[in-house]
């Protein structure tokens, strides 16, 4: 799959988009627009943007502890690594969203 960049408003390095991908704005859009059905807030206590940190950092810390373990999550290749995955804790975060509680995964040698 060719990857294309999509360059943002803010002046920051450009995200990379996988080609065919909705663009930023339509991401955007439609994550308001499923919220707004819902009827959920956008802001504040379990609003859409504390949801969206909470699966950003969360799937940020998977990808850590899969490159630390060497394998992906239920992957047959971690059997008889010498370190396993070992579940997650609970954790909470102080962002400018406020308090986002996530699950940080950890391995059997207590890496985070």
């Amino acid at each position: 799959m060719t990857d294309s960049i999509v360059e943002n408003e803010s002046g920051e390095q450009p995200v990379q988009a996988p080609q065919g991908a909705a663009s930023e704005e339509q991401l955007i859009a439609m994550l308001v627009d499923c919220a707004r059905t819902q009827g959920l807030q956008l802001t504040g206590e379990g609003g859409l943007l504390q949801q969206l940190t909470k699966r950003v950092l969360e799937s940020a810390l998977e990808g850590e502890i899969t490159d630390h373990v060497g394998y992906d999550k239920h992957d047959a290749a971690g059997r008889g690594s010498g370190n396993n995955r070992n579940g997650t804790r609970a954790k909470t975060v102080l962002t400018d969203v406020g308090p986002v509680a996530v699950k940080v995964p950890h391995d059997g040698q207590g890496a985070p």
